[in-house]
């Protein structure tokens, strides 16, 4: 049976790299992985002082949606250096209260984009940074990290360098095995 892996995608934009790679790694999961989009654009910013006595209805199924996944990918662009702010308040969000975070002891993997040439490699490596305090065990190689990637995509927006694909394959080989090796057994 094919694990259940949520992806949250850090891009908010219609023709979004970001998402356009998340596509195509959900497209390989076959038999062992079964991916699906946790959307986050229109989570209200994580404040504190409604927790948990008036939790916005979008927390509340934003949470509820993460819960049963059984491992996350998390596919970001690089904003200033770092993760987009819609990713890390659905990481703020998902996380609280403390001691209730929905994303302990999941497997994790991380796919940074961009159309510049460092891959992305200052919002992977901040993101990495969080998912460590979250308790999530981060797949380590290979790392993921796509630069160019406007190039990389056809006309219809699907990764169509081989190169790429056959990296990216390795990747969600990887992830699956990644999950396999560290799921809590609470979640078997």
């Amino acid at each position: 049976m094919a694990r259940d892996v949520a992806v949250l995608v850090g891009s908010l934009r219609k023709q979004s790299f970001t998402r356009k790679v998340a596509n195509t790694i959900a497209g390989m999961g076959g038999a062992n992985l079964a991916f699906r989009f946790v959307e986050i654009g229109t989570l209200p910013l994580y404040n504190q002082d409604l927790d948990p006595d008036a939790v916005p209805d979008a927390w509340v199924k934003f949470r509820n949606e993460l819960r049963p996944a059984e491992a996350v990918l998390f596919a970001t662009p690089e904003y200033n250096r770092s993760v987009p702010g819609v990713l890390k308040n659905a990481i703020d969000v998902g996380s609280r209260p403390y001691g209730k975070s929905v994303f302990a002891k999941k497997p994790a993997a991380v796919v940074s984009v961009t159309d510049g040439g460092l891959g992305a490699f200052g919002a992977n490596h901040h993101l990495r940074q969080s998912l460590v305090f979250l308790d999530m065990p981060v797949l380590q190689q290979p790392e993921m990290y796509i630069s160019g990637v406007a190039k990389l995509l056809n006309e219809q927006g699907e990764v169509s360098n081989e190169s790429t694909l056959s990296l990216l394959h390795k990747f969600v080989d990887a992830f699956a095995a990644w999950i396999e090796a560290n799921i809590a057994p609470e979640q078997t």
